[in-house]
């Protein structure tokens, strides 16, 4: 766990922050970027150490981790990174599925010119990085693009509900992000073109059915991963 922690330095709690909330959000980011990886022991004390607080807010942070599923504590053996389980996963990709169809027609409907110019910068962004391999950049232009049509429809509500599933979309997605993404960033290019031409129903129909094929592509990983072992 020290090599992991190591790597990822930068995300040291800085004060006058409130340390449960900070810590709370280092180690979810630890998680959600995969330096810290599911089933992996927590040591309060070497995690403590590495983020510069006491053992204290890293006690409390995991146990919001374990309220909110990031995290297991076992009694008489610690704290664990979470092992998702295929359903987990499923359910999560499919409520997203819901969300983000409705979020696409209210993208439709409300984005302006420049709006739709910085979609396609993302989605310039999201081709160079599959092209280039990067699966860490290729994630982040993904969650960015998803992100700036939530933005673009105006509902607050919905962007919260949205935000709730949006990290843990981040830990199932990075896995089939190379793989899914020639596919996927063309899909994004047709739901960039109806957002731009004010048409909500084809963009709610675009939407749906490249958040369907995600959870679909999601499927037959777990399958194929399940028939090897």
């Amino acid at each position: 766990m020290r090599e992991a922690l190591t790597a990822a330095a930068s995300l040291r709690v800085t004060r006058p922050a409130p340390l449960r909330q900070a810590v709370y959000e280092a180690l979810t980011e630890l998680i959600v970027s995969g330096s810290l990886k599911p089933g992996q022991h927590l040591v309060e004390a070497e995690l403590a150490e590495y983020l510069g607080v006491s053992r204290q807010p890293v006690r409390e942070a995991l146990q919001r981790l374990q309220t909110d599923g990031w995290v297991d504590l076992r009694p008489a053996q610690g704290a664990f990174v979470h092992s998702p389980t295929d359903e987990e996963a499923v359910q999560l990709l499919s409520v997203r599925a819901v969300l983000e169809t409705y979020s696409a027609r209210l993208a439709a409907e409300n984005a302006k010119p420049e709006d739709v110019e910085g979609l396609r910068e993302l989605q310039r962004e999201g081709v160079e990085a599959l092209a280039q391999g990067d699966v860490a950049r290729l994630v982040a232009a993904n969650t960015a693009l998803h992100t700036a049509i939530t933005s673009m429809g105006g509902n607050t509500v919905l962007a919260e509900l949205i935000s709730v599933v949006s990290q843990k979309v981040r830990w199932y997605y990075a896995p089939i992000a190379q793989p899914r993404g020639k596919e996927a960033w063309n899909e994004h290019a047709q739901l960039i073109k109806a957002i731009a031409a004010g048409d909500g129903d084809r963009a709610s129909e675009v939407m749906q059915k490249h958040t369907e094929r995600t959870t679909g592509f999601y499927r037959k990983q777990l399958a194929a991963r399940a028939a090897r072992g």
